[in-house]
């Protein structure tokens, strides 16, 4: 019965879009592509020691969309507040790619957002659906993922970054 009870919690958390420490993991060297088609190379993701959100992202995908144009709202105030910069990543593919900067223009976005056409930095990070959310700490460490978007998420997420901006520990 213990099993059975444990079982199903775990497949609850499973569904529900875990979320998981991931131990310090860096963000890997990755080449990648701005709007304007430029190269940009992942390793060069930095914030001067302040946390960093990275979401993978695609516009066939609505809670990516929401989630994003939810988080639009506050982040000029998450910033402020925090030091956040958020970085989204498009896995759009190259048949795909060119729908992305309209749509970006279109939701007047803070965001830096960069272009993974041939899925080589999703593959990377371990992403296997969208939206995947991470969170990086000032050390460029990977402390936080959460898969699926529900309303309320960007909540969570944002008292993550503020323990993270306060130097606190999200564990």
């Amino acid at each position: 019965m213990k099993y059975i009870l444990l079982s199903i919690l775990l497949i609850g958390a499973i569904n529900s879009g875990i979320k998981a420490q991931d131990s310090g993991r860096k963000i890997p060297a990755v080449e990648i592509k701005s709007l304007d088609s430029s190269p940009f190379n992942t390793g060069d993701i930095q914030n001067d020691g302040k946390p960093i959100i990275i979401s993978f992202w695609a516009t066939w995908c609505s809670p990516c969309k929401r989630e994003l144009n939810t988080i639009a709202e506050d982040y000029i105030d998450w910033q402020d507040e925090t030091g956040v910069k958020l970085i989204a990543i498009s896995i759009d593919d190259a048949r795909n790619m060119q729908k992305v900067k309209p749509y970006v223009d279109g939701q007047s976005w803070d965001y830096e957002v960069y272009l993974d056409p041939n899925a080589d930095f999703k593959r990377a990070m371990n992403v296997n659906n969208v939206p995947h959310t991470f969170l990086i700490d000032g050390e460029g460490n990977i402390v936080w993922q959460h898969n699926s978007y529900q309303p309320g998420d960007e909540d969570e997420l944002y008292e993550l970054v503020e323990k993270l901006a306060a130097g606190e520990s999200i564990n």
